[in-house]
């Protein structure tokens, strides 16, 4: 499991590449342009990407910062939404590079944002969840590009892996 881990966090890194990219050739009224996405703009879903990854990753290392609120508008400039993604990036690739099977397959406890209860799960669990939890979001962004009338991506995982990911193949 650790090698699939580490091969989400390069594919993660790629993908949102790829989606920021296609997002820099938008104009800011299109960035923010609500198209019935779940936050609505392409702005605002960037923005929960990186709140979630944030949370999840003070939960996984115990260090960083983790919004409050799911919806949080963490950067307004693209620009430091960029930045700010790339880190997250390379800090979850880091993280992955340090778990060990034993790490992967222990409990570990948290709270949700959304409900103050405590939740005790497997932290291969969770982790699948955040990889999954990016792919979704990045699914909604996808439609909210089209939406705006530009070009499809090709964010599949295949696509990596016959790319810049061949290492994992």
């Amino acid at each position: 499991m650790l090698r699939q881990y580490r091969m989400f966090a390069a594919y993660n890194r790629w993908a949102n590449a790829q989606l920021y990219a296609a997002a820099a050739a938008l104009s800011d009224a299109e960035f923010r342009s609500d198209r019935g996405a779940f936050f609505g703009s392409l702005h605002r879903t960037l923005n929960h990407l990186l709140v979630a990854d944030r949370i999840w990753m003070k939960r996984f290392t115990g260090t960083g910062e983790a919004p409050t609120s799911l919806d949080a508008v963490l950067f307004e400039a693209f620009d430091a939404l960029v930045a700010a993604r790339k880190a997250e990036d390379e800090r979850i690739i880091a993280w992955t590079g340090t778990l060990d099977e034993t790490s992967l397959a222990a409990n570990f406890t948290y709270s949700p944002v959304s409900q103050p209860i405590v939740m005790t799960q497997p932290l291969w669990t969770a982790l699948s969840h955040l990889f999954n939890h990016q792919t979704h979001h990045r699914g909604q962004c996808h439609m909210t590009l089209t939406a705006l009338g530009k070009p499809s991506l090709g964010l599949d995982l295949i696509y990596f892996l016959r790319s810049e990911g061949r290492e994992w193949m």
